[in-house]
């Protein structure tokens, strides 16, 4: 998975480096937030997450966040810095990054951090496929042309095998990609239950939150909800 975060980090880089500075502060698709507020946080979920994988390969107790205030006023802020201060935030985050990947392997296996003090406990091992999913989702809500749709095969797989086991929140369905020929069972769907189905980048796209827009369809007329994801 290092080269699928490497080629994922490197577009975002250049996406990041060409994008005119009055355009940071128009809306992204996450709510309430500008392409600054979403380029702040992928660099510093990037510190955050590989310091506290390089402090558990030091010996050090680790949490990725002070606080989840403290994760919010820190986006808010390098949110208002220029956009050249951002850009190397991204550039050292992700070199840190880097380096906290190579560590890896250092760990006990069933190293643990909190994300924040008493917060969630994630296993170290999960860091990789966390940071991925952070890099390329968030580069398409940037909405500065890169889409869902140019993900590379296999984070759109990665994306769906992590997203359908998480799916409770309401009856069971099955989602069908269209030009993979495989299906993913999201919650526990009866036979017969409802299909979603459509291009499995839309797929991976809408199981996160958000709006695939018309290219999908499901055997009973209105798409599940997926609020929360």
């Amino acid at each position: 998975m290092t080269s699928a975060i490497d080629a994922a980090t490197a577009r975002l880089l250049e996406t990041a480096d060409r994008l005119p500075d009055p355009d940071w502060s128009a809306p992204s698709l996450c709510t309430g937030w500008s392409r600054a507020h979403v380029l702040g946080h992928v660099a510093l979920n990037a510190e955050g997450f590989g310091g506290a994988v390089l402090a558990l390969a030091d010996g050090r107790p680790a949490t990725a966040y002070r606080s989840a205030e403290g994760r919010t006023a820190d986006i808010e802020a390098l949110a208002l810095e220029p956009p050249e201060a951002i850009r190397e935030r991204l550039r050292t985050s992700a070199a840190l990054f880097a380096d906290a990947l190579a560590r890896l392997a250092d760990l006990e296996p069933g190293a643990t951090f909190e994300r924040t003090p008493g917060g969630t406990v994630i296993p170290a091992a999960a860091v990789p496929g966390l940071r991925l999913r952070e890099v390329e989702i968030h580069h398409a809500d940037l909405e500065t042309g890169y889409t869902h749709g140019d993900w590379p095969a296999e984070t759109v797989l990665e994306l769906l095998d992590n997203d359908a086991p998480r799916y409770v929140s309401g009856p069971g369905f099955v989602a069908q990609a269209s030009d993979l020929g495989r299906e993913w069972a999201f919650g526990s769907p009866a036979p017969g239950a409802v299909t979603v189905t459509g291009p499995a980048s839309a797929l991976a796209w809408w199981a996160t939150g958000r709006d695939p827009g018309d290219v999908l369809s499901c055997s009973e007329g209105e798409l599940p909800r997926m609020e929360g994801r």
